[in-house]
C-alpha cells in the first residue's frame, strides 16, 4: 500500500530528476501520451501543460495514488486510470510514454523494454529516469537489518535488487529493438531537511514492502535497529542531512 502524504514529504528532491528527464525529451507534437506509475498525478499535470494538445493518461496500480492524482483530471484531456504497468498495454500506437521513478519495482527490463517500445508510434519516445541507489547505505543497511533480525524469515525475498541494469545494457537493450538511445546518469547530493531524514525518505519507498509485512513490536524494533543504523551512516548536520541519490535516466526515440 502506498501512502501518498509519506511519498509527498520530499517532494522537491523526488520531483527533480522528472525535470531533467523532461529537459531531455526533444519538443515536438506530442498526441498521445502516457505517464506510467503517475503516483499522485501532479507531475502528469506538468505533461499536460507541456503539451496542451496531447491527450494524457496517467497510470497507476496504487488506489491511493490515484485518489490523489484525480484533482488533477481534466476528462478527455488528462485522465488517469489503473493498471499494472507489468501487463499495461496501449491499443493504437503512443508518441511519448514516460516512466518516471517506476519501473524499477518491475522485474525482467530485457523483456520489458522492448514490449513498451512495441507501442510506440514511428518516431515515438520512450522517457524512462530510475533510481540505482540499491549499493548505497541507505540499502545496504536495510539489507543487512532483515537478514541479521528475527524477523528474517517473514521478509525473505520482500526486496529486489537486481532489477535496475547498468546504464550500458539499456543502450544495448535499446539498439536490439530499433531505439535510438540518450542514457546517462546522475548523482544527486540532497540535503535533507528534519530529524532520520534518510528514514523518512526510505519509509515512502524502499522500506514499504518492510512495513507491510511486519507489524506490532517486530515492525517497532526492525524501525529502530534500521534507523540507528542509518544515523550513523547519514549524520544530521546543522544544514541537514547530505543523502547522495544516484538516478539512471534515457530517452529512447524509435527509428
Amino acid at each position: 500500500m502506498w501512502d501518498a502524504d509519506q511519498y509527498e514529504k520530499f517532494r522537491g528532491e523526488r520531483s527533480r530528476p522528472f525535470f531533467d528527464l523532461l529537459a531531455r525529451i526533444p519538443d515536438g507534437s506530442y498526441k498521445s501520451i502516457f505517464d506510467l506509475g503517475c503516483g499522485t498525478g501532479d507531475l502528469t499535470a506538468v505533461l499536460a501543460d507541456q503539451w496542451p494538445e496531447a491527450r494524457v493518461i496517467g497510470v497507476d496500480n496504487s488506489d491511493e495514488m490515484l485518489a490523489a492524482a484525480a484533482s488533477h483530471g481534466d476528462p478527455g484531456r488528462l485522465d488517469f486510470v489503473k493498471d499494472d504497468i507489468a501487463g499495461w498495454r496501449s491499443a493504437q500506437p503512443v508518441d511519448l510514454i514516460v516512466a518516471n521513478a517506476s519501473i524499477h519495482w518491475i522485474p525482467d527490463h530485457e523483456a520489458l523494454i522492448p514490449r513498451l517500445a512495441g507501442f510506440l508510434e514511428k518516431k515515438g519516445l520512450l522517457a524512462v529516469q530510475m533510481p540505482a541507489n540499491f549499493e548505497s547505505p541507505s540499502h545496504t543497511l536495510l539489507r543487512e537489518t532483515i537478514e541479521t533480525g528475527p524477523w528474517a524469515a517473514k521478509l525473505e525475498g520482500r526486496l529486489r535488487h537486481d532489477i535496475v541494469l547498468p546504464p550500458s545494457r539499456y543502450v544495448e537493450i535499446g539498439w536490439s529493438c530499433g531505439l535510438r538511445m540518450d542514457v546517462w546518469e546522475t548523482v544527486y547530493q540532497h540535503v535533507l531537511p528534519g530529524k532520520d531524514a534518510v528514514l523518512e525518505w526510505v519509509k515512502g519507498t524502499a522500506l514499504r514492502p518492510v512495513l507491510k509485512a511486519l507489524e506490532g513490536t517486530d515492525r517497532d524494533e526492525f524501525v529502530a535497529a534500521y534507523a540507528a543504523k542509518l544515523r550513523a551512516a547519514y549524520p544530521e548536520t546543522p544544514s541537514g542531512t547530505i543523502f547522495p541519490f544516484r538516478r539512471v535516466f534515457f530517452v529512447a526515440r524509435k527509428a
